[in-house]
């Protein structure tokens, strides 16, 4: 039953004398009542910090469409990570940004390539302490910027690419990631990637699928991460923002191939699908927050309109509320730093 609040007049409430106990704002009068009934909370543990890789680079190389996030070398590419692992952030996710980009994206399978090489070499350093994923899609290595192989009139040859993917997911597997993400919203590529998995004895690796991702906005600065050449747009394989019973049935989908986890992304401005997958999922659900999510808080805050600290909180228990068991964020770091303050931690 809805309680209204007394008149603005300042007369007592009509439902005083029925219900003088009825007092909600008690639970609400002091920081450490509020922190004590909380309904839902973020821990670094349920983040995961997405992170860019670029061939090539002597330096770590500024994001102007993403400040406060770079495109690492291989060396500040380890720092970060294992700092980032040191304040409780639960899983890193890679992404590798080559020098060269043919039509079939043979980096993403090159042993040598720069997302191989820094899966061994993160593997190497961090061990078991983290989860280490991998992004599996060929968007950052093919020179057409498109997520697989086209066919001769420029379509995406759906099939085509199941076959590049699978490989590409026993590479990563052989280099040693947790887990690789199947982002790039072909029809079985979950299935594709599990078999090839299991045939080459890697039943053990994950796949966190990005099962409902829709074609949005909010990808621009990710796209200036990853220097991407696309032209077009991706709306034949990415779902379409107006769709709900889609998400569903991707999701649906992605889990009878052997998805170990399901991502929704972008999480923001999807919640009403996270809350449809969250209450559906058998298997743990994930929400991107995704490149503009982040840069949209940064700018406001930049500009002085909005709290950054409160604003990022705000945004990851909202995105918690909605059902993500994890959450992918670029302020993973941050928001893991802050809790650590908060706690008293060293």
């Amino acid at each position: 039953m809805i309680i209204p609040e007394a008149p603005l007049t300042g007369a007592p409430s009509p439902h005083a004398a029925r219900f003088p106990q009825v007092r909600p704002r008690r639970l609400r009068r002091t920081a450490a009542m509020r922190r004590l009934v909380a309904e839902t909370r973020v821990h670094p543990a349920d983040l995961v910090l997405p992170m860019f890789v670029r061939e090539g680079l002597a330096d770590p190389r500024p994001l102007e469409a993403m400040p406060g996030v770079v495109q690492h070398t291989m060396d500040s590419l380890r720092a970060a990570a294992a700092d980032a692992v040191a304040l409780g952030v639960g899983g890193l996710m890679i992404f590798g940004v080559p020098e060269s980009r043919d039509a079939i994206g043979s980096g993403a399978t090159d042993p040598d390539g720069i997302l191989n090489t820094a899966m061994a070499t993160l593997a190497a350093d961090l061990g078991d302490a983290t989860v280490l994923m991998a992004d599996l899609c060929l968007d950052e290595f093919t020179d057409h910027g498109h997520c697989g192989v086209l066919a001769a009139d420029g379509s995406v040859d759906n099939d085509a690419t199941l076959q590049r993917y699978a490989a590409m997911g026993v590479m990563l597997a052989e280099a040693g990631a947790d887990m690789v993400g199947t982002s790039g919203m072909m029809d079985g590529q979950v299935g594709a990637v599990r078999a090839a998995l299991d045939a080459a004895g890697r039943p053990d690796t994950g796949i966190i699928a990005y099962a409902a991702k829709y074609a949005s906005a909010c990808y621009g600065p990710f796209r200036d991460a990853v220097e991407s050449t696309l032209t077009g747009d991706r709306r034949t394989y990415q779902l379409d923002p107006s769709g709900r019973r889609s998400g569903a049935r991707e999701v649906a989908q992605d889990i009878a191939e052997g998805a170990d986890m399901v991502i929704v992304k972008p999480a923001g401005w999807y919640l009403d699908v996270l809350s449809d997958t969250a209450a559906s999922s058998p298997v743990p659900v994930a929400a991107y927050q995704v490149s503009g999510e982040y840069s949209m808080i940064k700018a406001a805050a930049e500009k002085g309109w909005i709290d950054r600290d409160v604003a990022v909180a705000e945004s990851l228990t909202a995105i918690r509320r909605a059902g993500a068991d994890v959450i992918l964020t670029y302020w993973a770091a941050e928001f893991a730093a802050r809790f650590a303050a908060a706690s008293g931690r060293p």
